[in-house]
């Protein structure tokens, strides 16, 4: 008997990649094409994806025309509803669901798999269930915050994980969603959990007192992890001549020398210089934040400084996305037809 084929991944809203890094060390697969049209995310997925086609802007791409995929993923534009912007919601001109809703009536993948902030829950995402359910897809999502996997920043994030009700070998599956296009009784904040667990890839019993999964999660509900301290004043910048290492010297980090460590030991990469000669902001630092090898983006040939730090602070944690896929495959039956045919 031949082996199953692996699955085709289209991804959309690209950037330098890092949801697709995670969907394929959780479910393997191969990326078919890449959609971005930003410059600095363009020329980072032609360094790093040559033989991939980028289909460029997806609010003018004829989907008729594309090759289908079995899983469409995408971590679309954030500022229609985070904090820092004016949450304008559905009424903001970067609101581009509707043309991701589109992608997916027409491609018709098995599963779908999104990123976005956590403000989400509350603007916008009761039109993203709608939409889902009127597509014929059930869906479950969860919040994992980047310090629960041991970075040194919070960075609260939303992943949907939907899957086609219609596809091969997958059948209805606990969705949220209802047939008539209306989200389900559980509102959109009633599947939200924080999957909390240190060191991804790592399937052993979480330590005493920690929860794997905490259901129906409110604002004050405790957490696990780093306190927010990577971008705090001063962080880096000072000079010491006692336990200098590759990159920080650890005099520098002062109190945050913990979660620096912590970080450095998940990711298995030294942190670099948080600042540069001129004392502004290191891409290289904020690449090693973000889970990121060093010179992911920031080795890649003629990016500005200014494209390097917009396309790092508009990426994926990739150990964050996965420590979240895992979890939520693991609360639907039909991903594991996916896992196993992957």
């Amino acid at each position: 008997m031949s082996p199953p084929a692996a699955l085709r991944l289209g991804s959309l809203c690209t950037g330098y990649g890092g949801l697709d890094v995670a969907v394929q060390d959780v479910f393997g697969g191969a990326l078919e094409w890449v959609a971005d049209n930003d410059p600095g995310a363009s020329r980072i997925l032609a360094h790093r994806h040559p033989s991939t086609p980028n289909l460029g802007d997806i609010t003018a791409i004829d989907w008729r025309a594309v090759e289908p995929v079995d899983v469409l993923l995408g971590g679309y534009p954030c500022q229609p509803f985070s904090t820092a912007g004016r949450r304008k919601g559905t009424a903001d001109a970067r609101h581009i669901w509707p043309h991701i809703a589109n992608a997916l009536r027409t491609l018709r993948p098995r599963i779908a798999i999104f990123e976005n902030v956590a403000n989400h829950l509350r603007l916008g995402f009761a039109d993203v269930l709608a939409d889902l359910a009127r597509l014929g897809f059930d869906a479950e999502w969860c919040l994992v915050r980047a310090s629960e996997v041991g970075a040194p920043h919070q960075r609260n994030r939303l992943f949907l994980y939907a899957t086609a009700a219609d596809a091969p070998h997958l059948g209805h599956e606990r969705g949220r969603g209802t047939r008539d296009g209306r989200p389900g009784p559980t509102d959109s904040r009633g599947s939200s959990a924080y999957a909390q667990r240190l060191v991804p890839g790592d399937d052993s019993e979480l330590p005493a007192g920690w929860d794997t999964v905490r259901d129906r999660v409110r604002d004050d509900a405790p957490r696990c992890g780093a306190p927010a301290a990577a971008d705090a004043d001063g962080l880096g910048r000072g000079e010491g001549e006692h336990g200098v290492r590759a990159g920080q010297p650890d005099a520098a980090w002062g109190r945050f020398l913990p979660a620096i460590r912590r970080w450095e030991a998940v990711t298995g990469h030294h942190a670099p210089r948080a600042t540069d000669d001129r004392h502004r902001l290191s891409p290289p630092f904020v690449e090693w934040l973000m889970g990121l090898a060093p010179g992911y983006v920031t080795d890649v040939p003629g990016l500005t400084r200014t494209q390097q730090l917009k396309a790092l602070g508009n990426g994926v944690v990739p150990q964050q996305a996965v420590q979240a896929l895992r979890y939520l495959a693991r609360t639907t039956r039909s991903a594991d037809h996916c896992v196993d045919a992957a």
